[in-house]
């Protein structure tokens, strides 16, 4: 495979294999080669069908595999689900067990149902219990304390039930955005939940320890809730759990109560399943798109993920067990924009969408072919007998395939694995293989990284480039512009035709996200990854109207993402109306006074103890100062230009709680736990002393400032409408400074492949 730059320095980075002191000893061909040895287990033949499925850019499987097959971890799956009984046991148990997973490099899932609810009675201490909440927080400062397999930080999904008695608290866990950092959440949608909705009745909270009723709810005001804090930052997501188990393959053995961090994988506690996703953008040749090579590829990257199951270490013994009884994989897509693109389909339109349905059918049916081939060559899965598939109930029909001749085949001869199929976001495997990422619209057409001699170099999309040079009309400028806009929908270089073909998120109406992805539903087994992007204007009643037609489409869950609705998104593609001011509009800092009061605390820090105090005036915060112990040099000179710089922030009437996102989390080489939690960093240090004088100040124990309205300090509403309508991105990137989108969930950067979910 012809690997780009991008490419080159992400393998380089995340992927290739290292010696004790840190230099490199793969290059592209070693690493395949390593994953091909290591998967085929000593057989030739099947050593050479892997290497050439790796090296065709056609298919990859999911980063573990990637980093692990062949290395001490050996750890190859990325999607674990544990539980949690209602037990001090159960509950630490599974923080451990989380641990373990989020070392050797996998991301996790909870239900918190179970949980009882805050001050049920725990009869063998004669007290109260705390309550999910309070424990999904103890899950959430653990993952802090572990390095994910070297790579990259845990990542977990917490599920709470809509008719937990917790479930107002759960809704509202992350209306702070500094708290549970380490989770996505999602509440789990009953059928019964939404009949309620529908016919406008009451809903009833239940507890999961007693049974009994603790409050009826209107459903309207529930879902309301949802969907205000999904409005405001994304969270929480839903899954139709009813929904998700009428697809359960193996309901004799339990019932899934949650998904891994994405969504895309739901799991039964214990369970593990490992992905991998077919280029599709590949597979467009001399204007047709070719099927043939579709069939082959599929059926290969069956052969390759069945494998993976047994030569997987599986961190636990009880998910060893669950994931080769069941013998779940995951086969998906990614590069289907850039395919679209080759295609001159637009994303947004009813040929994009029968397309992927006819193409999600095609991969599904025959992967199924491909799974009873093996079970007739190595057997069934154990846990077949019972499943949907011995019961002959299994829920597909199609309209280019013989489902029912399928049923019966699979009756009479079994099936190697309970799933096959599952589409899931693709991070750095598609930057591998230099395509869009999964099934979602690109974000952008155009990059631009600033190098530090202030040279800006351009990633285009090779599609975009490879038309407009077609049709005689490239120019760096013209790339730049496409940068600076995020869209060709106002550019008038642009001819008609590209502009419709070439669309991106922003371009996209929600309700074509949604369409787009319920069409991969349809044929696939576990669930889809997708971020339904909505623009900044977008109001709450969008929101509402895309989770109903999510539900009556047949989507199992919902991600959604309003641009810009998270405090730490404060970059802008387009131009905003405020970048054409003079100098003389710009915002002056307030004048220092000659006397102030303050409150100084002292925190632990790996450097050392910390001193950082906060001064205000009468109008508010106005000042940070910081001393560190004895430390002296570089680290004292740089704390003190941090300190200048949060006070010329508080002088300048920005919120306490955005400098709080911008600082908290910043990780340095020696983090220290600190009363319960970890200070990861100086910086960290001095974000948790702005947000407890926050707490301080709301609580009444501090005068003269008002996080929510800082005298002079535009609101929200006032400063979105400044901002421009084109895209906006999520901040830099920590490791290479280039831009992160917020996208399937994660915070990720297109440049360097780092992410964060």
């Amino acid at each position: 495979m012809n690997l780009s730059e991008n490419a080159k320095i992400v393998l380089e980075k995340r992927y290739y294999k290292k010696d004790n002191k840190g230099n490199l000893i793969e290059d592209w061909g070693k690493m395949i080669q390593r994953v091909a040895d290591n998967i085929s287990g000593g057989d030739d033949k099947l050593y050479d069908k892997f290497y050439s499925l790796l090296d065709s850019g056609n298919f990859l499987p999911n980063s573990p595999t990637l980093m692990n097959a062949g290395n001490d971890l050996q750890q190859l799956s990325a999607c674990f689900v544990l539980p949690v009984e209602d037990s001090i046991e159960s509950i630490f148990t599974s923080i451990k067990n989380a641990a373990l997973i989020h070392k050797s490099g996998g991301g996790t899932g909870f239900s918190f149902s179970r949980l009882r609810e805050t001050d049920a009675r725990v009869k063998t201490t004669s007290g109260v219990s705390s309550g999910p909440i309070s424990f999904i927080k103890v899950f959430n400062s653990a993952t802090d304390a572990v390095k994910q397999g070297g790579t990259r930080r845990g990542a977990n999904m917490a599920i709470l039930n809509i008719d937990h008695p917790q479930i107002i608290e759960f809704v509202t866990a992350k209306s702070d955005l500094a708290e549970l950092t380490n989770f996505n959440l999602s509440v789990g949608i009953t059928d019964s939940f939404m009949e309620a909705l529908y016919k406008d009745n009451s809903f009833d909270l239940v507890s999961p320890h007693s049974g009994a009723v603790t409050d009826t709810l209107k459903a309207k005001d529930i879902f309301d809730l949802i969907v205000d804090l999904a409005h405001q930052n994304g969270e929480p997501g839903i899954v139709f759990i009813d929904r998700i188990n009428r697809f359960n393959p193996t309901p004799h053995i339990g019932a899934i109560e949650s998904t891994n961090p994405c969504g895309e994988q739901p799991l039964l506690p214990n369970e593990a399943c490992n992905l991998g996703s077919i280029n599709v953008s590949e597979f467009f040749m001399n204007n047709e798109f070719d099927w043939d090579i579709l069939t082959k590829v599929v059926g290969d990257a069956v052969e390759f993920l069945d494998c993976v199951i047994d030569k997987s270490k599986f961190p636990l013994l009880e998910i060893d067990k669950m994931a080769k009884e069941n013998r779940k994989i995951g086969l998906g897509i990614m590069g289907f924009a850039d395919l679209l693109f080759k295609m001159n389909i637009p994303y947004n339109s009813d040929e994009a969408v029968i397309f992927a349905e006819d193409l999600m059918e095609a991969i599904d049916y025959t992967a199924k072919e491909k799974s009873i081939e093996l079970a007739v060559n190595k057997d069934t899965f154990p846990n077949f007998k019972g499943s949907i598939y011995e019961t002959g109930s299994l829920i597909r029909n199609g309209k280019n395939n013989d489902w029912d001749s399928l049923k019966k085949k699979i009756k009479e001869k079994g099936i190697r694995n309970a799933t096959v199929t599952t589409v899931a976001p693709t991070g750095t495997i598609s930057m591998i293989c230099n395509t869009s990422g999964g099934i979602e619209p690109q974000f952008s057409l155009v990059y631009v990284k600033t190098v530090m001699d202030g040279e800006k170099l351009l990633y285009v999309n090779p599609v975009l480039e490879e038309r407009i040079k077609k049709a005689g009309i490239y120019s760096k400028s013209l790339m730049e512009k496409i940068a600076e806009k995020g869209s060709l929908s106002d550019i008038d270089e642009i001819p008609a035709e590209i502009k419709k073909t070439f669309v991106t998120s922003h371009d996209i109406t929600p309700e074509w996200h949604i369409k787009m992805q319920a069409a991969f539903q349809k044929y696939c087994d576990n669930a889809v990854s997708k971020t339904i992007n909505f623009k900044q204007k977008a109001t709450k009643d969008d929101i509402r109207k895309s989770f109903l037609l999510a539900y009556e489409l047949g989507c199992k869950g919902v991600t959604v993402y309003r641009d810009g609705s998270r405090q730490n998104q404060v970059l802008s593609v387009g131009k905003k109306e405020s970048d054409k001011s003079e100098p003389d509009d710009r915002i002056t800092p307030r004048t220092r006074p000659e006397f102030m009061s303050g409150v100084t605390r002292k925190i632990e820090t790996g450097c050392g103890h910390l001193y950082i105090t906060i001064n205000a005036d009468e109008t508010g915060a106005f000042e940070v100062f910081t001393q560190m112990g004895k430390v002296g040099g570089c680290p004292s000179a740089q704390l003190e230009a941090l300190a200048r710089l949060a006070s010329l922030c508080l002088r300048s009437n920005v919120k306490v709680e955005s400098m709080i996102q911008q600082l908290r989390g910043i990780h340095c080489p020696s983090p220290m736990w600190f009363k319960g939690t970890i200070v990861t960093s100086c910086a960290d240090a001095i974000a948790r002393s702005l947000d407890s004088y926050l707490k301080l100040y709301k609580a009444g124990k501090l005068n003269g400032f008002n996080g929510d309205s800082v005298p002079g300090a535009a609101s929200n509403e006032e400063s979105s409408n400044n901002l421009s309508q084109h895209r906006k991105i999520s901040g830099s990137c920590p490791d290479c400074g280039g831009v992160i989108e917020y996208s399937e969930g994660c915070r990720k950067c297109n440049l360097c492949g780092w992410s964060k979910c």
